[in-house]
C-alpha cells in the first residue's frame, strides 16, 4: 500500500529533519589548523579556578572585567564550567553556566563545551605549563582564544611564549582584549 503525505506532514518531517542537521553543525567541534590539543592531559589537575588574561572578544563576554572560570566534575563524568564576570558599564555580575565533554579521550585537552542545550563549542587547551599554572585555549576557529592563569596575572615570559604560539597559528593578537583582574 502507498501512502501519501499531506502538506503538514511532509513540512514536518522535512522540519525535524532540517533541526537535525542544523543541530549536527551546530554541535560541530573543530580545532584551528595547525593547532594541537594538549597530550597528554590531566584533568583533575586542570579542575579548579582559573583566571581569563586575555581574550578574543565576543558578544558573551562584551565589557567584562573580573572573568574567572571554574571547572569541577559533575557526577555523570561530565565537567561543569561556571563561566563569571563582572559587566563593568551594567555594574552588575554575568554568570554561565555548561558543561563540557571530552571530544575523545580524556587525556588529551579536546572538549566540547555547552552553555545553551545540544549545542557545543570547541574548547581546546592548545598550550599548557608543566605545573598547570598557566594556559592558552582554542575555540573552534581563530575568532576564539583565551589566556588563563591560576593567579590574577601571567609571568611575562609565559605570556611572550603563548603570544608567539598563537600568531604561528595564524592568530592576530592584536585582537585580544587583556582582562582587568585588579
Amino acid at each position: 500500500m502507498i501512502r501519501r503525505w499531506n502538506k503538514w506532514q511532509t513540512g514536518v518531517v522535512l522540519g525535524i529533519g532540517a533541526a537535525a542537521i542544523a543541530i549536527n553543525f551546530a554541535s560541530c567541534v573543530s580545532i584551528p589548523k595547525g593547532a594541537r590539543a594538549v597530550s597528554p592531559f590531566d584533568i583533575d589537575r586542570y579542575l579548579g579556578k582559573w583566571y581569563e588574561i586575555a581574550r578574543m572578544d565576543f558578544k558573551f563576554e562584551k565589557n567584562l572585567d573580573h572573568v574567572t572560570a571554574e571547572y569541577s566534575l559533575n557526577a555523570d563524568g561530565s565537567i561543569r564550567v561556571v563561566n563569571k564576570g563582572y559587566h563593568y558599564l551594567k555594574k552588575q555580575w554575568k554568570e554561565s553556566i555548561g558543561k563540557a565533554r571530552f571530544v575523545k579521550s580524556p587525556d588529551t585537552a579536546r572538549l566540547k563545551v555547552s552553555f545553551f542545550g545540544p549545542f557545543y563549542a570547541g574548547y581546546n587547551v592548545i598550550a599548557i605549563d608543566p605545573e598547570y599554572r598557566y594556559a592558552m585555549v582554542a575555540g573552534n576557529n581563530l575568532d576564539y582564544l583565551w589566556l588563563l592563569s591560576r593567579e590574577k596575572s601571567i609571568p611575562a615570559a609565559a605570556q611572550t611564549a603563548y603570544l608567539k604560539q598563537a600568531v604561528n597559528l595564524g592568530y592576530d593578537v592584536s585582537k585580544l582584549v587583556w582582562t582587568n583582574q585588579q
